[in-house]
């Protein structure tokens, strides 16, 4: 396989994680009505809370696809993904289609970790560098065309149109991936030692700079679950204006996009930990500013002003989150593997799970998401900035 298509494969497995979020948030709406729920609940909010903490799988995924391929694992994770896709979509109650959301997460989550690790396998320094760019340049163009993706089937279509599309993109990127080859040689392979991974893992977790920057990311990343999960609830029902939403959408995601690219010149310039202090004051301010204006307006702020300072808020996020992750592997050593699975893990399920508690809060008002950024920030700042090895990081 030439590296142009490598990428594009690449590209494509990464984009299932998003395409099974962003194509379905237009159709929460009609799933609400479907499942019999008042205009105003935020139960729908779950089928995305759920796909997010299947990722809490990843560290089995990544000791397993240690000890016996990338393949085997890669491929055990596009029938998880499928499966669990289509048996939501023909759920009997939305407690059960949580669940199968849940196993397409896990799927998922195989099959992004695997990808990862065949980056690394297959190419080093620099080069690897390179083509994670241009391989995350694709990836983050997902949430900007899946939700117009998902209100044009709507248009035509109904609610299990949409949920089937991931499901249908899967099976055709499953079948192009049988052209890959094993990146990881049987001589390179780990052993399965469970006494030796008990004793790494209480490492990991001892480590005061893992804990510290794993805290920040989960942090921040469960401010923009709740968001990417209450999206869809935020515009057509607090605010009313249900048609916009894939526009306000695709514009926060454009944002984002940006200033991920704008990052890597930051980081550049002020190092990881320099970087990271910049954005987190900024975002502290920004989420300070708008949790004034937000008190001063009773929980619904000037639409405009609210999603401009929301789309600023998510795209430091994201900036944010790769510094963070840097500094939390960087004393690792040999352990980064683990550690990273370990991070993702935690990342993703206790991130997911204070989302989806803050979505349980917000029926008619944005302040308990504005509250959570300006806790979360702050925090994170407080965090960062108390971090007694500084100039090692900088």
């Amino acid at each position: 396989m030439k590296r142009a298509e490598y990428i594009a494969l690449s590209a494509c497995t990464m984009m299932l994680t998003a395409l099974g979020i962003d194509i379905m948030l237009p159709a929460l709406g009609e799933l609400r009505q479907y499942w019999g729920l008042s205009p105003g609940s935020t139960a729908t909010s779950n089928i995305i809370v759920f796909f997010f903490m299947g990722q809490v799988v990843q560290l089995i995924f990544g000791i397993l696809s240690d000890r016996f391929g990338r393949l085997p694992v890669l491929r055990a994770g596009f029938p998880l993904y499928i499966i669990g896709g289509i048996v939501a979509t023909y759920a009997h109650s939305l407690e059960g289609m949580c669940a199968a959301r849940f196993v397409a997460g896990m799927g998922a989550s195989a099959v992004f970790t695997t990808t990862i690790a065949g980056v690394r396998d297959r190419f080093k320094g620099d080069q690897m560098a390179r083509t994670m760019s241009f391989i995350f340049a694709i990836f983050l163009f997902t949430p900007i065309f899946a939700p117009f993706l998902g209100m044009a089937l709507l248009a035509v279509a109904s609610w299990r149109t949409v949920f089937l599309t991931p499901p249908l993109f899967a099976g055709i990127v499953f079948l192009w991936s049988l052209r890959l080859k094993e990146s990881l040689p049987e001589n390179e392979r780990s052993v399965l030692n469970w006494a030796s991974i008990g004793g790494t893992l209480k490492k990991i977790i001892s480590n005061k700079t893992f804990l510290r920057y794993t805290t920040i990311s989960t942090l921040l990343f469960a401010a923009l679950s709740s968001y990417v999960s209450s999206s869809e609830h935020m515009v057509g029902v607090i605010y009313g204006r249900p048609r916009l939403f894939p526009w306000i959408f695709a514009a926060i995601g454009l944002t984002m996009a940006l200033c991920s690219l704008f990052n890597s010149r930051l980081s550049v310039r002020y190092g990881a930990k320099g970087a990271i202090l910049l954005l987190l004051r900024v975002y502290a301010l920004l989420a300070g500013i708008l949790l004034v204006v937000t008190i001063i307006e009773e929980g619904r702020p000037d639409m405009l002003s609210f999603f401009v300072v929301l789309g600023l808020l998510m795209a430091i996020n994201l900036a944010i989150e790769p510094n963070s992750s840097a500094l939390a592997l960087e004393p690792m050593g040999q352990m980064a593997g683990m550690a990273a699975s370990v991070s993702g893990t935690i990342f993703f399920f206790v991130g997911a799970s204070l989302g989806a508690f803050i979505n349980q809060l917000m029926k008619h008002s944005v302040a308990p998401l504005v509250i959570s950024f300006f806790v979360f920030g702050s925090i994170g700042l407080l965090l960062a900035g108390t971090d007694k090895r500084r100039e090692k990081y900088s």
